[in-house]
């Protein structure tokens, strides 16, 4: 069973894992993650930024670069699934900025823990404007840890917009959490909790 921190930690893996060369030669969508992890790896190992008050800079570099790759709208929207409707579109956009800074504040609390762990990017499979990327996760324990990226096209670009970890999906995961507050709340409510802070990842059984 996966954590808070394990969930966190593989969401944002392609971000920090030194990258197989199989990478090298994948699709389009992969190819696309590995721009995105050597950006975040520049960022990280860059010496001006090191320093403790440097700390808010790096973090926005990085946020910056994980929100071009990563859907967050889409995720959000996802993650309601057919409850979205509830929400009047005022009430949608703050779900989507909420439901965001909830992400953002979660990786960046993990991402510089960044210990050497290494990924083996697996199959690619591309359907028309959908993408699925497997990866393995190694530890320095050589532990693996499956996830699986869902990617849709948007222009030139590919979009994570759901990661799939040891078969448990964080969209889902997300989903299970805002269904039990909202079969007794109100859309205004679930945005009070996320205001709160008082929702937050936790493990969901598959």
């Amino acid at each position: 069973m996966l954590d808070r921190k394990n969930i966190i930690a593989a969401l944002l893996a392609t971000c920090l894992l030194t990258l197989s060369p199989a990478a090298l030669r994948a699709g389009v969508p992969t190819e696309q993650v590995r721009q995105t992890a050597d950006q975040v790896l520049s960022v990280l190992q860059d010496s001006r930024l090191k320093s403790a008050d440097k700390q808010k800079e790096r973090r926005e570099q990085i946020r910056q670069i994980i929100g071009s790759r990563f859907d967050f709208g889409e995720m959000a929207k996802r993650s309601l699934g057919s409850n979205w409707q509830k929400g009047n579109n005022d009430e949608q956009r703050q779900f989507v900025q909420l439901f965001t800074e909830l992400l953002e504040k979660s990786y960046s609390d993990q991402i510089e823990s960044y210990d050497g762990e290494k990924i083996v990017y697996g199959r690619e499979n591309i359907n028309q404007d959908q993408a699925d990327v497997d990866t393995k996760i190694v530890t320095k324990k050589g532990e693996q840890i499956s996830v699986n990226y869902k990617l849709r096209s948007a222009g030139n670009d590919w979009k994570v917009y759901d990661v799939v970890i040891e078969n448990i999906s964080l969209v889902n995961n997300f989903r299970s959490q805002f269904n039990r507050v909202l079969a007794n709340a109100s859309f205004a409510e679930l945005l009070k909790k996320l205001q709160s802070k008082s929702v937050e990842i936790k493990p969901v059984r598959s």
